[in-house]
């Protein structure tokens, strides 16, 4: 069976402006689009983010095709600052999985047109037990947009897929839509950079997110000041850390390493008190400071340093970190 003519491969000869034209036009009709959708944000949208932001369920985000594809979006995004939220296909909504939606959740209905024959079960259900819906469309006198208890519009603008009118600017309106809502949201809680860490714990946004404190270590090598360097280099080679942290009255005035070590080396060194070998005033972080500033002090300018003591306010050592430990964690 042959392909259908339109499914046929294009010819190996591109014509390299046009399709560049083609690109840069799409790029050129979803920004204008943005600039549309700009200014359509209203009260209704305002009375939109108080209410989740003062939901005390879930928010049921749904959409059929493409417009399912930017729900599940909006839905993680939301989730993953702070607004609990997820998807709920229509179609399987109306074959068991309305059981999943309470009376104290709010469903955001997505669909271009607002003609959308699946989501018709579910918004039935949404009126029938008092479950706000909002409805995310083009299609202000949509069957969905009168159904709805708040209505989200975004500017009915050209598909960028020209004829086809295929989704192309419409859903680049509702992603863009849910993630304004979110940053809204964001600003009305005061969601913060600790928060987000706490939603983010792997990969490359959870390791930017480490606290000093998390990486820290506590089983620390420290030694008194007056203490022989003899006991010292001890308490240094058990703990494996290349440097042995020194305090005063609990508070770390000073720290030893290996380079100090090649610096002093000489016959009386282990008869020398720590506080004649010890590199005075160390750096140190805060338990709070984040691992990736740590990782920057110990690597900022000419001379590196592989260990940093992690203290309190009053200067006291509470950890050490080690330049692996960051590494480990993802941070580079």
């Amino acid at each position: 069976m042959s392909e259908p003519e339109s499914l046929n491969r294009p010819s190996a000869r591109i014509d390299t402006a046009r399709i560049l034209e083609a690109m840069r036009r799409t790029a050129r009709i979803e920004r204008e689009g943005l600039a549309a959708l700009e200014e359509a944000f209203d009260a209704r949208a305002v009375g939109v983010v108080s209410l989740l932001a003062t939901l005390k369920g879930r928010l049921i985000c749904a959409g059929v095709g493409k417009s399912g594809h930017v729900a599940r979006k909006i839905a993680a995004t939301l989730a993953s600052t702070g607004t609990p939220a997820q998807y709920v296909h229509p179609a399987e909504a109306s074959h068991g999985d309305l059981g999943m939606i309470t009376a104290s959740d709010a469903v955001l209905a997505l669909s271009k047109s607002g003609e959308t024959r699946e989501l018709g079960d579910l918004t039935t259900y949404c009126r029938r037990f008092g479950v706000p819906l909002i409805a995310l469309t083009a299609g202000k006198d949509s069957t969905l947009a009168k159904a709805s208890d708040h209505l989200l519009l975004v500017p009915d603008a050209p598909e960028a897929a020209g004829e086809t009118r295929a989704p192309t600017t419409s859903t680049t309106l509702m992603m863009a839509y849910g993630d304004a809502l979110a940053v809204a949201l964001i600003e009305a809680r005061g969601f913060t950079a600790a928060d987000f860490a706490t939603f983010h714990p792997g990969g490359t946004l959870g390791a930017a997110f480490l606290k000093a404190g998390d990486l820290m270590h506590t089983d620390m090598p420290l030694a008194e000041e007056g203490t022989l360097m003899a006991d010292a280099l001890i308490v240094m080679s058990s703990k494996g850390f290349g440097c042995v942290g020194i305090t005063r009255g609990g508070k770390l005035t000073g720290i030893i390493t290996d380079g100090d070590l090649r610096r002093h080396m000489s016959p009386d060194l282990t008869a020398s008190a720590v506080e004649t070998i010890m590199t005075a005033n160390p750096k140190s972080v805060a338990p709070g400071d984040l691992a990736a500033d740590a990782l920057r002090l110990m690597t900022a300018g000419s001379q590196k340093i592989l260990s940093v003591f992690v203290c309190d306010e009053t200067g006291r050592p509470l950890g050490l970190l080690h330049i692996h430990d960051l590494l480990r964690a993802g941070l580079s």
